[in-house]
């Protein structure tokens, strides 16, 4: 499975090609870029040139963004106008939300990418159908917005009532939208179980989101390595293997003074991971 790492870790930092090296100096093969504001400015078009022309001289690739969350530049601190959520159902409120994930996808312009990885709602938000129709029409003009620059969208699973892996799959059945799923470990461990999660929507991941937590709070734990973290790896990483290089290994970490140096400790975490997938596999024969 191809390595990669999410910038979730640095978010509170601004990216630069100095992060981008030490990323690229831990071996680590690609990277996912958090756009939220104080970090990746998708609306400063010299700080992405900078980074465009770091990245056609190297051989770390940009694998996928994660769409942003919040339009200010303070993660959100500034209000709740600053909350970025497709399933908003006043349509001018929708829209602005909408166009404001278009200007991060207008970074593949100039720098390539797979993926966009898409929140359906937030965090803890309620099920109800109006929401599921906004979603469908912001899906519906991302998607085509996206794949117009060479990007697919792919749905990733966070802890709210429209996007378990059950409602994720209903909302691609009723909508006959046609997209893949980003699995978030995590996530699924605090909502129906990892294994049951993945169960569900192993059919349309395309990307992973790994890291770990006590099963109530979203920590984005150090994998086999922070303390408190209660997914069963053995049991889950060969349920991931099975897909060979359908999809990548993504750690998408928190920052900790645990681990001052994080991208050498998602390198360790990736040999360890990928090492109980192969135990666990040959126990298996």
């Amino acid at each position: 499975m191809k390595h990669v790492v999410s910038t979730h870790v640095i978010v509170n930092y601004r990216l630069t090609t100095v992060w981008l090296e030490r990323i690229r100096r831990a071996g680590i093969q690609a990277v996912e870029v958090f756009c939220a504001r104080q970090h990746l400015d998708y609306r400063n078009r010299a700080q992405i040139c900078e980074l465009g022309h770091w990245f056609r001289d190297s051989d770390l690739d940009l694998f996928s963004l994660h769409s942003p969350m919040y339009s200010d530049e303070v993660w959100g601190r500034s209000g709740p106008q600053a909350v970025i959520n497709i399933t908003e159902p006043v349509k001018t409120r929708r829209v602005a939300m909408v166009d404001e994930i278009k200007r991060a996808l207008d970074i593949a312009e100039i720098i390539p990418f797979r993926y966009l990885i898409q929140h359906v709602g937030v965090a803890g938000e309620e099920y109800s159908g109006r929401k599921l129709d906004a979603a469908f029409n912001s899906l519906e003009e991302l998607s085509n917005f996206a794949r117009q620059r060479g990007v697919e969208i792919l749905l990733e699973n966070i802890p709210n009532e429209l996007s378990s892996s059950a409602r994720l799959n209903l909302l691609l059945e009723q909508t006959h939208l046609d997209l893949g799923y980003c699995f978030d470990s995590g996530h699924a461990q605090m909502m129906e179980g990892v294994e049951a999660a993945w169960e569900a929507m192993k059919s349309r991941v395309r990307s992973t989101h790994i890291h770990d937590n006590d099963g109530k709070q979203d920590q984005h734990l150090f994998p086999l390595l922070a303390e408190g973290g209660t997914i069963d790896w053995a049991r889950l990483m060969p349920l991931l293997a099975e897909g060979g290089d359908r999809y990548p290994l993504l750690l998408e970490l928190k920052e900790s003074p645990q681990f001052p140096a994080p991208f050498d400790a998602a390198a360790e975490i990736f040999h360890r991971l990928e090492k109980l997938a192969a135990q666990t596999a040959e126990a298996a024969r």
